[in-house]
């Protein structure tokens, strides 16, 4: 008897909605921007430790959980396409790390470079918003080419 080779289902692929990332990005314009102006770094704080969980384990992201809170009741509905997410987790993770260092600056008496580090994200999230230009999303690409090239795989 001849066993036949088992059957492979053709792999879906990974998806992407864009309207949660845009409410990402409005949700870190905005929240960073209160934390630049009235220095409050426990907002920058609770914001990028929210993305880097979110970069880390997209599955337990607060920022997923507070657009599908409240994108409904601010008109965002689901825009669902064929795009691997994880170049923006990568981005999300590097946003998330500049608010925490922007946080940790403020903390130990430097609050010019905090506010630096979080005007940064806010230009590179109006940046996306606007134009669509992802600077993370680039850096993940630009390091999965060069991982390629070192490791040959």
């Amino acid at each position: 008897m001849i066993a036949s080779a088992p059957t492979r289902q053709p792999a879906r692929p990974a998806r992407t909605d864009l309207s949660a990332l845009k409410f990402n990005q409005l949700a870190v314009v905005f929240v960073t921007l209160l934390a630049v102006i009235l220095t409050l770094p426990a907002l920058t704080l609770i914001l990028g430790a929210a993305m880097l969980l979110g970069a880390v384990r997209p599955d337990l992201s607060p920022m997923r959980a507070a657009y599908r809170l409240l994108g409904p009741s601010l008109g965002l509905n689901p825009e669902v396409v064929d795009e691997d997410p994880r170049a923006h987790h990568f981005a999300q993770g590097v946003g998330g790390t500049f608010l925490l260092a922007s946080a940790a600056f403020t903390l130990a008496g430097l609050p010019v470079v905090g506010a630096l580090l979080g005007v940064v994200v806010i230009a590179l999230a109006i940046l996306n918003l606007t134009e669509k230009i992802c600077v993370g999303c680039i850096m993940y690409f630009q390091y999965r080419r060069l991982r390629y090239q070192l490791l040959k795989r």
